[in-house]
């Protein structure tokens, strides 16, 4: 038995008392809002407070047991708090019994060294509880066709992906089964992100988040829907033009994530052209935002699920097939073979080129300026495409309003390719 903490004061100990006590009133903060619980702010302050005290003691005392016995204790007392309510109306508590536990938990993981964890985790539940309505409408708002694809996905991502051969096939060695595979499972992930908060977010808060989040889906599908609406509406150009420019804008945070993640080493002349264009493009959003009549309809861009499982197959092929080509361009016709493969697969898609790019500088058959180059090449293709399509389908007075965001991205770009 350790009994050398009867020789002081314990005051050491009290940074994790304060810890627990705090998570303890940030989960029972959001359960007090709900008049029907019979925990609130005290009771789960307090039961993270015994949780930390029952660890001391059963690691002071060398007796584990003990901190069973107060999870015990806290169950107990959650049983007979809701046998004793007869009132039909109430919570049935099922929420409620668990986060009081949860917080017994995190409570004794404070004094067992886990105290950074333990405030993630808090953190975490609180907001599992507090959106709660959102939750429930977006379970509500997802059809079979979506659940199904989820699944498909779980499926591919955490059963086959692991028992991919994790090795290189084919001519220049470029392709691996397990590598592509997670290209595919990273951008599929991110896409089905947005997919899933433009559900729960859908038009409340704004043409901003409504852009980031279409760019985060598809820049494409949100550019094609906006220029149609833009075009019908004049009232709505100016939110249009803005939605497409934030949309946009959006591709370029997400090479900046791509290239930060998958870079071997560090690629900062990638990142500083980025960041260049991300900037340009920041500041006419935010001038066009301040022009933009608050008062205008918003549309949520009809995509489909990102995870369904033909779509993850289709980006697959099209990454693999990508990679092939500018190798093999690459071999026969140098930078300008690259070049030409990334301006052609630019048109319709960045993700595929800028992964093959990055791919490739990994393997050491791409320098870093001829990764940025390529990257850019890209993203510019893609940007023409996607005006064009505004003046086809949206028309010129509308064309001329995101030429103005286009033109701008470009150039910060351009600047930070050639300046840096």
């Amino acid at each position: 038995m350790d009994t050398s903490f009867l020789q002081g004061n314990g005051i050491e100990a009290l940074p994790q008392f304060l810890t627990s006590l705090a998570i303890g009133l940030l989960i029972g903060l959001e359960r007090e809002r709900n008049p029907s619980a019979k925990a609130g702010l005290r009771t789960f302050a307090l039961v993270a407070v015994f949780g930390t005290l029952a660890a001391l003691l059963s690691t002071k005392l060398g007796a584990p047991w003990l901190l069973i016995a107060g999870l015990l204790a806290v169950a107990c007392m959650i049983i007979a708090a809701y046998l004793n309510d007869t009132n039909p109306e109430n919570d049935p508590g099922t929420t409620t019994v668990i986060a009081l536990l949860l917080s017994y938990g995190l409570g004794a993981m404070i004094w067992y060294g886990l105290a950074k964890l333990a405030v993630m985790l808090a953190v975490g539940i609180t907001a599992l509880l507090y959106f709660k309505p959102e939750l429930r409408g977006l379970s509500q708002r997802m059809t079979r066709r979506d659940l199904v694809a989820v699944l498909q996905f779980s499926v591919l991502t955490f059963i086959v992906l692991p028992i991919l051969p994790d090795q290189d096939y084919g001519p220049y060695h470029a392709f691996n089964p397990h590598h592509a595979w997670l290209m595919v499972v990273l951008i599929s992930g991110i896409s089905l992100t947005g997919y899933v908060a433009l559900k729960v977010v859908g038009t409340r808060y704004g043409a901003p988040l409504l852009g980031l989040l279409g760019g985060l889906v598809s820049s494409t599908a949100t550019t094609l829907i906006y220029a149609k609406h833009g075009k019908s509406n004049a009232a709505v150009s100016n939110l249009a033009a803005s939605v497409i420019v934030i949309a946009s804008i959006m591709v370029v945070m997400r090479l900046m994530v791509l290239g930060a993640v998958l870079g071997k080493t560090a690629l900062p002349h990638l990142l500083a052209v980025l960041a260049c264009g991300l900037i340009a493009g920041l500041i006419v959003a935010l001038y066009n935002w301040r022009k933009m009549d608050q008062a205008s309809e918003l549309y949520v861009p009809e995509t489909s699920n990102p995870a369904e499982l033909h779509t993850a197959i289709s980006f697959g092929a099209m990454y693999v097939a990508v990679l092939l080509g500018a190798s093999w361009m690459m071999d026969m016709a140098g930078s300008q073979g690259l070049y030409a493969v990334a301006l052609v697969s630019g048109l319709t898609d960045v993700d595929p080129i800028a992964l093959s790019s990055l791919r490739l500088f990994n393997l050491g058959q791409l320098t870093e300026q001829q990764t940025v180059n390529s990257i850019t090449i890209a993203f510019l293709a893609n940007l023409g495409f996607k005006f064009g399509m505004v003046v086809f389908i949206g028309g010129w007075p509308l064309a001329r309003k995101v030429a103005v965001g286009f033109a701008t991205i470009a150039c910060g770009m351009l600047l930070g390719l050639f300046a840096l």
